[in-house]
């Protein structure tokens, strides 16, 4: 008799993760968190460093640029989210093996933003707009703590990986 296995039958369980992975994934959201703070506040009209020229000219605040700042903040906390899936063990939406390559696939894609984020930050053009050393020190505090997600969401995907592997799932 063939059986099929669905993507929400129950699968055979694993071990919990470990406080420390459940605690990165947790991180990760926060993480997020300032940067869309921060972006937020720029589309509702708050100083963020840039003069109303520059809102108006490159962003298009007001217009469109605030629908777009507000839904790439809301985004950014979506997918912040998605490690908790690697430590849950209530809801699995994918079988281990496709959610362990889905991670990995995310791992390194986040691992190449930042670091491209990085040569960004150091470029001459990407400093000119900004007005003042306050207004770059803020935003360099609200998004200071993206460097970080990286690195947390390798060490969740290993984590996860690695528990699933031990139980042949993954």
């Amino acid at each position: 008799m063939y059986v099929m296995k669905t993507a929400t039958a129950p699968l055979t369980s694993s071990a919990p993760a470990p406080l420390w992975a459940r605690h990165a994934a947790h991180a990760i959201a926060l993480c997020a968190v300032p940067s869309g703070l921060w972006r937020i506040g720029m589309a509702s009209g708050v100083y963020v460093g840039y003069s109303d020229q520059v809102l108006r000219d490159i962003f298009d605040i007001p217009g469109w640029g605030i629908a777009y700042v507000v839904g790439l903040s809301v985004l950014a906390e979506l997918a912040a989210l998605f490690p908790m899936l690697l430590v849950s063990d209530r809801w699995r939406p994918l079988r281990p093996r496709a959610l362990a390559a889905l991670a990995w696939t995310a791992s390194g894609v986040l691992v190449l933003m930042a670091l491209w984020q990085l040569v960004v930050a150091v470029t001459v053009e990407s400093q000119t707009y900004m007005s003042s050393g306050t207004a770059k020190t803020v935003w360099g505090f609200a998004f200071a703590p993206l460097f970080a997600i990286p690195v947390l969401m390798t060490a969740v995907t290993w984590s996860y990986t690695r528990r699933h592997r031990a139980r042949g799932l993954a």
